[in-house]
């Protein structure tokens, strides 16, 4: 792909992603998100020529003027989308495919030293919400949603949404997940399991209920 194409290419994610998005003067001007990966592609070219240190200090300027840190290492495919991405941090192992959206504040990290594959592989169409963390050498499946404030340490099947700490798949149906930017329209499993608690406490006071009147009825 050209240079100016890709160039574009890029911008137009922003459009499709981003409704506060007006011209290609103000999104190439103004989201640092973009500027973040575009920068990752210098950082990246010089890293693969085994420039290592260069490399690190593209990757660092870029973290000092747009708040994201992206390790010139990380694999990132096409049309990969950061939106409000203060905070941001992409370890030097992760793989990122392609129509990736992620939002402020997501880490996609390591556990501690170990060496190797030690950072998260996200698939296709997943979307990581706001503050999520998913750490490890794990694989986030294709058309998967993570949500807000997460933290994921075990691998998600395709089609799934994760809530919660640690997170747990909460949906899994088979079908594909709508990527939109309801990223706060997710399921509470400490709610659902609340409500079941109450159903059950409902229905063991409904049966309680009957053997006391029971006994009642035997004694007179």
């Amino acid at each position: 792909m050209g240079f100016f194409k890709q160039l574009k290419e890029d911008m137009d994610v922003v459009f499709d992603q981003d409704p506060a998005a007006r011209t290609y003067f103000e999104v190439c001007l103004t989201y640092s998100g973009l500027h973040a990966i575009w920068a990752h592609r210098v950082a990246h070219a010089f890293y693969r020529k085994k420039f290592f240190f260069i490399a690190r200090a593209v990757s660092q300027i870029s973290r000092f003027f747009t708040g994201i840190e992206i390790h010139p290492g990380a694999k990132i495919g096409k049309r990969f989308f950061i939106d409000h991405g203060m905070g941001v941090v992409i370890g030097e192992t992760c793989e990122i495919g392609d129509n990736v959206t992620i939002f402020q504040g997501v880490t996609l990290g390591g556990t501690g030293k170990e060496k190797g594959k030690r950072h998260p592989t996200i698939h296709d169409n997943a979307l990581i919400a706001t503050g999520a963390k998913v750490l490890g050498s794990i694989t986030i499946g294709a058309n998967s949603k993570i949500g807000a404030g997460s933290v994921v340490l075990k691998d998600v099947p395709d089609h799934s949404t994760v809530v919660g700490i640690p997170g747990k798949v909460v949906v899994q149906n088979g079908e594909k997940v709508r990527r939109d930017l309801d990223h706060h329209k997710l399921p509470d499993p400490v709610s659902e399991i609340m409500k079941e608690m109450r159903e059950e406490i409902h229905q063991l006071q409904g049966e309680l209920k009957e053997l006391k009147e029971g006994v009642k009825q035997y004694d007179d």
